[in-house]
């Protein structure tokens, strides 16, 4: 917004003394679509070869030149006329946005020749549709079939990264009904709740954006056992890989405690040679002796 409101700033002031132009698209662009971005002269004395393209930007709140050969705008490609200097996008992406700017740095350069007017635009985009179920992680995802006990409540949110937040709506087969809502909610369901549920998700801006997704909500008689629902197998699935990590920790702990067991009884007595055979005095390895005795020390 900060940014948007010094581009219309700039305009007023500069906008009818300028001799630098730039152009662009004057269409909605889509992500991944190929842009190209243009410099002119208007009555200028200043040669094209002395204009380059300029990019603002957000996190550092200033003005950086693009180069072609710069790590940051590899993908960009700067291409000189006779009469002008083109930039080309060829796949536009929600972080080039802009806004752009064409610049001189010729030394003749009037002050109206210096710089054009700042150029933005809007990147309109779509991901995949993502559906959650209330209650539970996200990270886990959601199967394409629910399964659920009779009498239990349903809740299912859409969700998805857009430009612009979307319309949600979601529907059920074979019904004539549309709800206006991201989240769709089943109270105490019935026999009659199940079948197949389709979320839609509509750009506000762009018509031919827009993406849907399809679940299938059964409904399991009341005597199903408890681990047939959604729900049990997920406790299931959960306590299994819960025992599956204790296993695992207690027989990495008992295999350290016998391979320590082992080393430690491995080690057998100090090798004491003097243990081995009679110290006698005239030996070499004898102690120091007055007596006269010929009897072995040990």
């Amino acid at each position: 917004m900060k940014v948007l409101l010094v581009v219309a700033v700039v305009a007023l002031i500069h906008g009818s003394y300028a001799t630098l132009l730039i152009k662009g698209p004057t269409e909605p662009v889509l992500e991944g679509e190929r842009i190209t971005l243009e410099c002119l002269l208007s009555d200028s004395e200043v040669n094209i070869s002395h204009v380059h393209f300029e990019v603002f930007s957000k996190y550092m709140q200033c003005w950086r030149p693009i180069w072609e050969r710069s790590w940051c705008y590899y993908s960009m490609q700067v291409e000189q006329t006779a009469d002008s200097l083109l930039l080309s996008i060829p796949h536009a992406g929600r972080y080039y946005e802009g806004p752009y700017r064409c610049v001189s740095d010729a030394e003749n350069a009037t002050e109206q020749d210096k710089s054009s007017l700042p150029l933005a635009f809007k990147v309109h985009y779509m991901g995949e549709l993502s559906l959650s179920r209330e209650g539970y992680s996200s990270y886990l995802g959601m199967p394409e079939e629910v399964k659920v006990r009779l009498g239990d409540d349903v809740v299912v949110k859409c969700s998805a990264s857009s430009s612009e937040e979307p319309n949600y709506s979601w529907n059920k087969d074979g019904d004539d009904w549309i709800l206006p809502s991201s989240k769709l909610t089943l109270k105490k369901v019935s026999a009659m709740d199940g079948g197949q549920y389709t979320c839609m998700a509509e750009h506000p801006s762009v018509e031919s954006l827009s993406k849907k997704r399809t679940i299938s909500i059964t409904v399991l008689p009341a005597d199903a056992p408890w681990y047939a629902s959604s729900n049990g197998r997920l406790v299931l699935m959960t306590s299994a890989a819960a025992m599956s990590l204790l296993v695992l920790i207690l027989s990495m702990t008992v295999f350290l405690c016998r391979r320590a067991k082992q080393a430690k009884t491995s080690k057998g007595p100090i090798d004491d040679r003097s243990q081995k055979k009679p110290i006698y005095k005239s030996s070499v390895e004898s102690l120091p002796s007055t007596s006269g005795d010929k009897q072995p020390l040990v």
